[in-house]
């Protein structure tokens, strides 16, 4: 008993020297900055289990009920109608010929380049009373419309607009997985006698349902992060709780507690992610590969699916754009100010500074994580990219939590030392900056490990043979190579934060304003034409950068 005990003590000695002997400069730094991100979180978790107050009594009892069937509405249905369009243009991109094919390839991913809150106000601006669609009816046909067919600020019409401008999550990861696929699994269903739809339903979408499931799950993610669309439309949900019980009662603890359910059912929706997708695994038992040759389509079916397609496009990019540029147009002589530049100011320097950062904590942590294998390492991977699936209004409040205790540590040091002036960061966009870093660094760490799986480790190990030190080897040999990896991850960032809403209305100084949040407020104001400048320039940007991502996603494909 005493040498089973013996060894069993030896062996644990020797993990703990093994994790220990990792811990270079590398590893500390990882790990201070990992427990950085991770701290926020950990304080919704404790709030769960304090006390209840009477405010939270309240809201338990009679309004949670609807926060929580709102919520889940939005998410079963804007789920469903983005797996729907997401998958049925990937099939009809990937596997058929039809006018404007090549066109409509990337440019069903730019409506991923308009904010899900621009567009519930374009469109809400198109069919109100005073909007384009009823003035047109009314002076050229004479035409009077019952009000409620038109009325958008609804349950409905808000999974109209989410579905709109977030079904290209889908449709861009299904599309490239069939992309990849062999074009003889869907000629042998058709030998069979499986007609395209049978073909679809029986092959495609079983193939296919760990790759929907992803980007339906990413979808669902964006629906629980919305603040813009549910607030300009009324609709009851947990990120609008959140804010009017921080706001509007001041209270702190309640909010948390919201908080921390939100979190507990991102939680759920990525668990049931994991039961939805299985264990099933498909690989190919030949090494010929051929992949999918687009086929012809001709007489109406060529132009039925051209309809299709236009009328996607037409809806999610096309009119709101067109109705964008034609309110811009109208009000730019007022809009544009001293005032409009410190906003387009404002926008591109918070969304710089943060983005350098996380490039940066992206680095020092992919490099960790690369160059040492183990619990640790693998541990910090996965940390380090929990915040994107938290929703903004659940990090809103938990940064404004960590940063009171921090405010209260550094009142007791300046009256400790006797410093006529406190350290106040609440105010300031330290906390804006810090919350940030915490929502987007999935989306620039997960470019930069991409980058370092590409280049591998063999240069850096045969620098470190030639006697460079891993500071030196990283500066000269690594970051040169990441040069295209790092500015990607930059870019993409940079397009996040800019249209960033609910972590911007939350934590935003005093008198501190960027596009997003000004084009918010003047369509709250019923302002919508004035908001049109500030839209256009967000989507202006991100439809850019998507499009040359798109270029460098088929040039690296090919």
């Amino acid at each position: 008993m005493v040498r089973i005990f013996s060894n069993k003590g030896v062996s644990s000695m020797k993990h703990i020297q093994g994790a220990f002997r990792h811990l270079n400069v590398w590893a500390l730094l990882s790990l201070l900055l990992i427990l950085l991100i991770f701290i926020p979180n950990v304080l919704i978790a404790i709030n769960l289990f304090t006390d209840p107050t009477e405010n939270w009594e309240h809201i338990r009892q009679y309004l949670l009920k609807d926060y929580i069937y709102n919520t889940l509405l939005l998410v079963i249905f804007t789920a469903l109608t983005t797996m729907l369009i997401g998958t049925s243009l990937a099939w009809l991109i990937v596997n058929y010929q039809f006018p404007l094919r090549n066109f409509f390839k990337w440019g069903f991913i730019l409506p991923l380049a308009i904010p899900p809150y621009i567009g519930a106000y374009v469109y809400h601006g198109m069919l109100n009373y005073t909007g384009f669609i009823q003035v047109t009816l009314r002076d050229s046909f004479h035409i009077e419309v019952n009000q409620q067919y038109f009325n958008i600020m609804t349950i409905p019409g808000a999974i109209f607009i989410f579905t709109l401008f977030l079904y290209p999550y889908v449709y861009v990861i299904t599309k490239g997985f069939l992309e990849k696929q062999s074009a003889s699994l869907f000629e042998n269903a058709r030998l069979l006698g499986g007609g395209p739809l049978l073909t679809f339903f029986r092959v495609v979408l079983p193939l296919s349902r760990s790759t929907i499931v992803g980007g339906v799950v990413l979808v669902v993610l964006e629906v629980l992060n919305d603040y813009g669309v549910v607030s300009y439309f009324g609709i009851q949900t947990f990120s609008t709780a959140i804010f009017r019980t921080w706001y509007g009662m001041k209270d702190l603890d309640s909010a948390l507690k919201l908080a921390g359910i939100l979190m507990v059912i991102v939680i759920a929706v990525l668990m049931l992610e994991r039961l939805v997708r299985g264990k099933k695994r498909y690989s190919y038992s030949t090494a010929n590969i051929r992949q999918i040759q687009p086929q012809p389509l001709r007489g109406y079916k060529k132009w039925l699916v051209f309809g299709y397609s236009l009328f996607i496009f037409s809806i999610a990019f096309i009119i709101p754009i067109l109705q964008l540029v034609s309110w811009a147009t109208m009000t730019y002589r007022k809009v544009i100010s001293d005032e409009f530049m410190t906003l387009i100011y404002n926008s591109i320097i918070v969304a710089g500074i943060a983005s350098t950062i996380i490039i940066i904590v992206s680095l020092i942590v992919g490099n960790y994580t690369r160059l040492h294998k183990g619990i640790i390492p693998g541990l910090s991977s996965r940390v380090i990219t929990l915040g994107y699936s938290i929703p903004g209004a659940a990090i809103a409040i938990a940064i404004i939590t960590l940063f009171i205790m921090i405010d209260g540590c550094l009142e007791s040091f300046s009256a400790m030392f006797n410093l006529d002036t406190a350290i106040v960061l609440r105010t300031t966009l330290v906390m804006l900056i810090s919350a940030y870093i915490i929502r987007f660094m999935a989306v620039g760490y997960n470019a930069v490990e991409g980058g370092f799986e590409k280049i591998g480790s063999s240069f850096t190990e045969a620098s470190r043979v030639l006697g460079m030190s891993s500071v030196k080897t990283f500066f000269k040999v690594d970051i040169p190579m990441l040069r295209g990896a790092l500015l990607g991850g930059f870019i993409l960032v940079f397009v996040d934060i800019l249209k960033e809403l609910p972590l911007t209305l939350f934590l935003q100084p005093f008198n501190f304003s960027t596009l997003a949040t000004q084009a918010y407020r003047f369509a709250s104001d019923e302002m919508v034409h004035e908001a049109a400048l500030a839209s256009i320039l967000i989507v202006t940007i991100s439809a850019i950068s998507i499009y040359v991502f798109h270029k460098v996603l088929d040039r690296d494909g090919s």
